[in-house]
């Protein structure tokens, strides 16, 4: 009865998966750089190595593939953008993760090490006070005894 509330599978055409599969490729690669200029809606994909560039216009939908050879760029439907989005910001954010746990886990090692060197000053700044003291209290027990 409610058939036409189910979403349908998406269903590319054959050159649309082929670029989905040519930019997911880009993005497991970890040379691949990702650039974005959120205000003007674009989304560069870069790898020097293999000298691949893809260039996402996302207001217009847009697609914008070259190599050292050649360039193309075609309009595509919206849907299909918008999955190509959704997998380079998804990429872009493991990468921006990846990158705060690892500011993060060395944060934690500053502040530990300064915490431990803080500890350790502190310990002898005690010991120091201890002797002093004990060195006073000798000497006032010297003074004191007739």
């Amino acid at each position: 009865m409610f058939k036409f509330f189910r979403k349908k599978p998406k269903v590319y055409s054959k050159i649309e998966n082929h670029i989905f599969g040519i930019i997911t490729e880009l993005l497991k690669v970890s040379s691949t750089d990702i650039n974005v200029d959120e205000l003007g809606g674009k989304y560069y994909l870069s790898n020097e190595e293999q000298h691949f560039k893809v260039t996402i216009l996302s207001n217009d939908y847009v697609i914008r593939l070259t190599n050292t050879r050649d360039s193309v760029a075609e309009k595509y439907d919206k849907v299909f953008v918008e999955d190509v989005l959704k997998a380079v910001k998804e990429e872009k954010h493991r990468r921006m993760e990846l990158v705060y746990d690892s500011i993060t886990n060395s944060i934690e090692k500053m502040a530990e090490r300064l915490h431990n060197t803080l500890i350790e000053s502190n310990e002898l700044e005690n010991q120091k006070v201890r002797q002093l003291e004990t060195k006073i209290t000798k000497e006032k027990g010297k003074k004191v005894n007739y």
